[in-house]
């Protein structure tokens, strides 16, 4: 069953972007100042209460208490990968349970973010969508998982340089709140992360594609595919029996056409489903009318509810090369906190098996 946050609760302090801030200190009969005041104690100082704001008058403060709640993201589990990784796992105020994933790469951190509380879209390889969907994130749900891992860089003088919206949950399914994120992540008075350092995945809710092609932005589109072909993605997708494959292909060509930037293709390899040459030759078809298009290879993780086998290496090298001599640029996913479950939804289902 699909639970909704009651409208009786307060909003977040980190649900309002900059210029809902602007304008809500406007309508409080505040100077206009007092908003990069606000923002600069949420996201430069990342203070946890509204005690601390100090340079706020005492009414400024107990305005933003009666009106605003803090999210409460509760450390369950923390899981730290001989590669570096960080794995959280945060219990929400209504005791639904989320994860958070850090990165370390020689470039930088970067931060995985789930947008739902479980998923609906029902692809057959993946943990997130066990049990189904609970509800969707506030908007300040998502940003609080960025807050709380910068300030776990803090100790080291280290940031987050890049975000991924890849963890549990469809983020174009829960659009608005993770169109509010971006507002928030990408504000020079903000965290302050650049567009382009920052990639949105969806499974093809082809509506929004359309929609955030139109958006004007410079954040980075990724499209879970996983398959050549109509026929085989609704066996493995069940979304795309809604937006199917033909439809999905043709919004990504409007997002390329409108925007002039790149889609990288998500493609999960699963042993003998669809790692064939023929797969990858389809394939390579398919995205030939797609210049500026590339794929992303990602060897398919265990999940014990799951009855899908890894391909091959040397198979996942052969696709790799089809596709390339197709003219399609394609690399190979490097794996990260494989020892710790750092796959989408695998803490969170271990989780909510032991409740």
């Amino acid at each position: 069953m699909i639970s909704k946050v009651s409208e009786n609760v307060k909003p977040f302090v980190y649900d309002l972007n900059w210029d809902e801030w602007q304008s809500w200190v406007k309508e409080n009969g505040e100077s206009s100042f007092r908003a990069g005041q606000i923002f600069d104690w949420l996201y430069i100082k990342r203070v946890f209460s509204f005690d601390e704001m100090s340079n706020l008058p005492k009414t400024l403060r107990d305005k933003l208490k009666d009106q605003f709640e803090f999210v409460t993201l509760t450390e369950i589990a923390k899981y730290q990968s001989q590669d570096g990784t960080v794995k959280f796992l945060f219990e929400l105020e209504d005791k639904n349970a989320i994860e958070t994933v850090v990165m370390k790469h020689n470039y930088g951190n970067s931060i995985c973010v789930t947008t739902q509380v479980g998923c609906r879209v029902g692809c057959t390889f993946c943990a997130s969508t066990l049990g189904g969907l609970k509800r969707d994130l506030r908007p300040g749900e998502i940003v609080a998982q960025v807050v709380k891992a910068q300030k776990l860089l803090d100790e080291t003088e280290e940031r987050i340089s890049s975000i991924v919206i890849m963890g549990i949950g469809e983020p174009f399914e829960n659009y608005e709140a993770t169109m509010n994120f971006l507002r928030v992540m990408i504000h020079p008075k903000g965290l302050n992360i650049g567009q382009r350092h920052i990639t949105v995945s969806t499974s093809g809710i082809v509506p929004n594609i359309y929609k955030f092609a139109d958006e004007n932005l410079q954040v980075n589109l990724a499209i879970s595919i996983h398959a050549p072909n109509d026929k085989l993605r609704s066996k493995l997708m069940p979304v795309n029996r809604r937006f199917p494959f033909v439809d999905l292909i043709e919004a990504c060509k409007y997002y390329i056409a409108k925007t002039g930037r790149r889609i990288t293709f998500e493609y999960a390899l699963m042993g003998e489903v669809n790692d064939q040459p023929e797969h990858a030759e389809e394939l390579a078809l398919v995205l030939k009318d797609m210049p500026l298009s590339h794929v992303n290879l990602i060897p398919v993780n265990f999940v014990a509810e799951r009855d899908f086998k890894r391909t091959p290496r040397d198979d996942i090298f052969t696709f790799q090369r089809i596709l390339e001599k197709g003219k399609i640029n394609a690399t190979i996913r490097r794996e990260q906190g494989s020892d710790i479950a750092a796959a989408c939804g695998q803490l969170r289902a271990k989780h909510m098996e032991s409740k």
